[in-house]
């Protein structure tokens, strides 16, 4: 997938994006990512609204934002899973420890401190975009 449109996958720091309900209703939110091999990653918690909405139906809209979610440039449509393949995890892994790098470490030690009173299982969600355009909405 080498389209110059596309280098924020490679380049860009956070995402906006949309998953939906089972009612269509468009939920957005601003994510950190990793694109790897034409799969685009996310790292979240089992328990959260993205994971429970892609595990439903796996449909979302991605494109690329600031830290506020607004949108840089077009949405993208895509298909996402959650990632259970255990290798993989550890690779994703790594590659987020290397592009968020101390960022990611301070947010895991607040998370471990939130999990010592509530524990929480994170995954990573696995993607694959689709060339086609489509809106958010």
């Amino acid at each position: 997938m080498k389209d110059q449109k596309l280098d924020w996958l490679e380049t860009g720091q956070f995402i906006n994006l949309t998953t939906f309900r089972k009612n269509g209703q468009a939920v957005s939110t601003p994510v950190w990512f990793v694109w790897h091999d034409d799969h685009l990653y996310v790292y979240t918690q089992e328990q959260s609204g993205k994971a429970k909405r892609i595990r439903a139906n796996g449909r979302a809209l991605i494109a690329p934002s600031d830290v506020r979610g607004n949108p840089l440039g077009d949405f993208i449509p895509a298909r996402g899973k959650v990632l259970r393949d255990e290798e993989k995890i550890k690779q994703v892994n790594r590659l987020f420890d290397q592009k968020y790098g101390i960022q990611r470490k301070l947010i895991g030690l607040m998370a471990a401190f939130r999990r010592s009173r509530s524990p929480l299982n994170s995954c990573f969600l696995e993607f694959v975009l689709s060339l086609e355009k489509e809106t958010a909405g």
